[in-house]
């Protein structure tokens, strides 16, 4: 698939076949993550890669929309370095860059992903810290599931929306 393409027709795929991606395939969507633009290239992300059944279901008890992770083939955590981050804030951007580039690679390779909010969300925060074991100058940003797709996702709804577009500057239309 192309590029353009790929942006137009990703969706959030939330029903899994419970198979496995291939462990090369899992690594590829970790590195395409690893090439997101970052603020002064500090890159100040780490990825934990969950496939364990066990932490995947605990993550299913703290996160209120993390249900098709019970047959996903893996979770991606996306954490942001609070030491390494450009300035306070930018660990939040350069995640987003991130994690959009892993759901992504999920699509270009044929399987299915959903990106799950940790941040801003303290309980969140504090859950996932918690059950991974995070030192404390590291936190979770997203749970990005990812699977084989159990059906065909529907089409994509038009989403274009000329109306929102400026230029130049905010004036009245």
């Amino acid at each position: 698939m192309e590029l353009y393409e790929g942006l137009l027709t990703r969706r959030s795929i939330r029903k899994y076949t419970g198979a496995k991606i291939p462990e090369a395939d899992i690594v590829k969507i970790v590195k395409a993550g690893m090439y997101a633009p970052s603020a002064n290239n500090k890159r100040p992300w780490h990825f934990i890669i969950v496939d364990d059944r066990e932490i995947l279901n605990r993550i299913m008890e703290v996160h209120p929309y993390a249900d098709m992770l019970a047959d996903a083939s893996h979770a991606i955590v996306v954490c942001g370095d609070l030491d390494k981050q450009n300035a306070p804030g930018y660990y939040l951007l350069d995640c987003s860059a991130a994690i959009q580039n892993i759901l992504l690679a999920i699509h270009a390779l044929g399987y299915g992903g959903v990106w799950l909010g940790v941040e801003p969300r303290v309980e969140r925060i504090d859950a996932i810290s918690h059950i991974l074991g995070l030192p404390g100058h590291v936190r979770p940003v997203a749970v990005i599931s990812a699977g084989i797709p159990a059906g065909k996702p529907p089409k994509v709804p038009q989403r274009f929306e000329p109306g929102k577009i400026r230029r130049n500057g905010w004036t009245e239309k």
